[in-house]
């Protein structure tokens, strides 16, 4: 889900420049195959040295080039009003070249958000996407069926990506299908309880233990609500698919399911019902969530920038998106597990390859990616780096390196850290096992904003009524896969 950040896609160029040396020597290579072979059939023996075919199994295996001539187009990079985004992309590409020096990175800015599902949608279908494309985790089914990405699985391997064995591996398993790899991570976030530190103080709360269950988020809420001043202690969406999103990550955090194992929806047991009755009772009984309804992503986050807000839940970046849209205080904020802890919704973004590209295209945009967004110690991981340029260091986001990467990076993004990491210890020293988003996950999140609007907006809900009629809407959108 892009929710995470607001969730908003570049132009494919079939740059001709083709006629490589690889290319070259391959048609050199026939020519020697059918000499050796004339040969053998006189009886000369040879054991002949043949460049495996392009796209090949043993082609994906074999190095990149680096004498290699070619063009990759790559979407978001980042727009010229983000300068010191910008600058860091523009330093990656010079660092790139100093291996690959003739080739050329073609970046692409879009305007407003780098992702924006129409637009998206759009592209796939006209199969205008560029080599290189920027995909939400959930994306993967819709550019499969328009048969938009290249399976990587031969050309990501720990020679080409050295901390692959240290990426989680439930990050990797959502950019699979049927066993084959079609993107590579470049972002990911698990879900948890963003507070409000300077209200958690007012209302006697220890802002260093966050509520870790429902009925600890209900006891803080109520103290919150009860400050005044219009100040809700616990906030919640219900439009946009922002709702239904929520609702899931709820769900997941108490145990429960969306969508079972046998494709059917599976919200509408003891499980769901309880999450949507404590949600209800925080609304109508305790009075703690505040009079304005109905809201969407960046509504909350400015309740809470505003010190109008005690918790809600989230990923670390929406603590970014306070800080240097709405002007907030990092030291102002922190983050608990996920209430319940049984699970949390983890979602991210992915770098795609568009399929029928080249394979030393493919191999160029690996050897890119590597370097850009999955190595410690470089490209966005390079902390130093980001705090001389004047952007965050310390959030615990971008957090898909495990073992040895892991550490190198906690290490280095503690040493670098310009926000007081220690307020997001609740967060990082109790993980909690990630849960992938629902398939259809956009359609069934639709559905299950009706379900969150109605509890947050009728005092009269029917919440029995709400999760059966949900429950067929949702079986009825699976039915359509």
């Amino acid at each position: 889900m892009g929710f995470h950040a607001p969730a908003l896609k570049g132009v494919t160029d079939e740059s001709s420049g083709f006629s490589t040396p690889r290319r070259r020597r391959t048609a050199v290579t026939f020519v020697s195959a059918l000499t050796l072979f004339s040969l053998a059939a006189c009886g000369t023996s040879s054991s002949g040295d043949q460049d495996p075919a392009p796209g090949s199994t043993a082609d994906a295996a074999t190095p990149l080039d680096p004498k290699t001539k070619l063009t990759l187009t790559i979407d978001c990079m980042p727009p010229a009003a983000k300068k010191a985004e910008l600058k860091q992309w523009k330093e990656d590409v010079a660092t790139f070249n100093k291996t690959y020096p003739n080739i050329t990175i073609d970046g692409r800015s879009t305007p407003g958000q780098c992702l924006e599902p129409p637009r998206f949608t759009a592209m796939l279908k006209a199969k205008s996407q560029p080599d290189v494309f920027y995909a939400y985790f959930t994306d993967l089914d819709q550019v499969l069926d328009n048969d938009g990405a290249a399976d990587i699985s031969a050309y990501v391997t720990e020679r080409t990506v050295p901390a692959l064995a240290d990426i989680d591996p439930d990050v990797m398993k959502v950019l699979k299908k049927d066993d084959k790899l079609y993107a590579l991570p470049t972002s990911n976030y698990r879900m948890g309880l963003l507070i409000n530190r300077g209200l958690f103080e007012k209302a006697g709360l220890d802002p260093d233990t966050p509520p870790s269950t429902w009925a600890e988020v209900r006891e803080a809420a109520d103290k919150i609500a009860g400050l005044g001043k219009s100040t809700a202690g616990f906030g919640e969406y219900s439009a946009g698919n922002t709702g239904g999103w929520h609702y899931t990550a709820t769900v997941y955090g108490e145990g429960g399911d969306i969508v079972g194992p046998d494709g059917k929806a599976a919200f509408n047991d003891a499980t769901g019902k309880r999450v949507a009755q404590n949600l209800y009772d925080m609304r109508w009984k305790d009075d703690s969530m505040g009079k304005t309804q109905l809201l969407k992503w960046g509504d909350l986050q400015k309740q809470m920038a505003t010190d109008k807000l005690g918790m809600f839940l989230a990923a670390p970046d929406d603590i970014t998106y306070m800080v240097q849209q709405l002007g907030a205080d990092y030291a102002n904020f922190g983050m608990g597990p996920m209430p319940g802890q049984k699970a949390t919704l983890f979602g991210g973004n992915s770098y795609m390859i568009k399929k029928g590209i080249s394979s030393d295209k493919i191999k160029a945009a690996v050897a890119w990616l590597d370097l850009k967004t999955l190595s410690p110690g470089k490209g966005q991981f390079e902390w130093s780096r980001t705090k001389a340029d004047g952007l965050p260091v310390g959030l615990p986001q971008p957090a898909f390196f495990t073992g040895a990467a892991k550490e190198k990076d906690d290490k280095e993004r503690a040493d670098h850290a310009t926000m007081p990491v220690e307020n997001f210890r609740a967060f990082t020293d109790h993980p909690v096992d990630g849960k992938a988003e629902p398939p259809k996950a956009q359609e069934v999140y639709k559905v299950l904003d009706t379900v969150m609007s109605t509890i947050l907006t009728n005092k009269n809900a029917d919440i029995d009524k709400l999760l059966d009629t949900a429950e067929q809407q949702v079986n009825q959108v699976l039915a359509n896969q």
